[in-house]
């Protein structure tokens, strides 16, 4: 029987997650979470008080479920929903400027079948590539707290042990991610070097699995953001560059 701790409790995530027997099981489970009150109250606050541009939309204002099929051999794995992007649409970098870089990018590898995201139900598919992000609400300014991101830690574990089977690659949009995933990547059983690989653009890892199974590819990549676009210090063209390598290593 599943642990029966409810969604307002701190201890939720880590009572919940590891029983998911599959992902669908595992989303359902997320979507209910309302153990961080810090970002339960902002992600729920964003959704009262909209931006002027989408004022007559019912937020999702929950927690964002990862996006993928469920026998990808690629995550990408990015920090959290938007407060007016994956927390108004429901769907991963859906709906804001980093989206539309990262969508556009691997519609141009063959891997989603439309170049942009605007809402769940605008037919948007993904081949072989499943997105994930370390904290499922919004934070405030973008940035969750480290006990925030440790609360929510146990659905990304989880995520990344169903997906072990036919994961081959990992590409990780951000400092953030690349830290939050390593101690998960340890956990779950990859060796990691030591000392433990720093993130930057274009880092590159190849992590053993010691008990025999297909080695997983890690590679960085700057986060899309509108400030990091914005600014020259990511590119389209440096997204699709990473793209392109963790899907040639996933075997896509």
């Amino acid at each position: 029987m599943r642990h029966p701790a409810r969604p307002d409790e701190p201890g939720f995530p880590a009572a919940r997650a590891p029983g998911a027997d599959h992902l669908a099981e595992l989303d359902a489970d997320l979507v209910t979470c309302r153990a961080c009150p810090r970002l339960v109250a902002w992600r729920e606050e964003a959704g009262r008080v909209r931006r002027r541009a989408f004022a007559d939309q019912e937020y999702w204002a929950r927690p964002v479920p990862d996006f993928g099929p469920p026998d990808a051999a690629l995550a990408v794995v990015g920090l959290a929903p938007a407060a007016h992007g994956g927390n108004r649409t429901g769907r991963a970098f859906t709906g804001d400027p980093s989206g539309d870089v990262l969508y556009a990018a691997l519609h141009s590898l063959g891997l989603a079948n439309q170049p942009t995201a605007r809402h769940r139900g605008d037919g948007l598919a993904l081949r072989g590539v499943r997105i994930t992000m370390p904290v499922h609400c919004a934070p405030p300014e973008n940035r969750p707290t480290p006990a925030e991101r440790d609360t929510c830690r146990p659905w990304l574990a989880r995520e990344l042990e169903l997906l072990r089977p036919t994961l081959r690659a990992a590409v990780v949009l951000g400092g953030f991610g690349w830290q939050a995933l390593l101690p998960v990547l340890a956990a779950a059983g990859w060796r990691l070097p030591r000392p433990r690989p720093p993130f930057g653009h274009g880092a590159r890892v190849r992590l053993a699995d010691p008990a025999g199974g297909p080695e997983l590819h890690l590679l960085g990549c700057y986060h899309p953001s509108r400030r990091n676009v914005s600014t020259g210090r990511v590119t389209p063209q440096m997204v699709a560059d990473v793209l392109r390598a963790g899907a040639a290593a996933a075997g896509l």
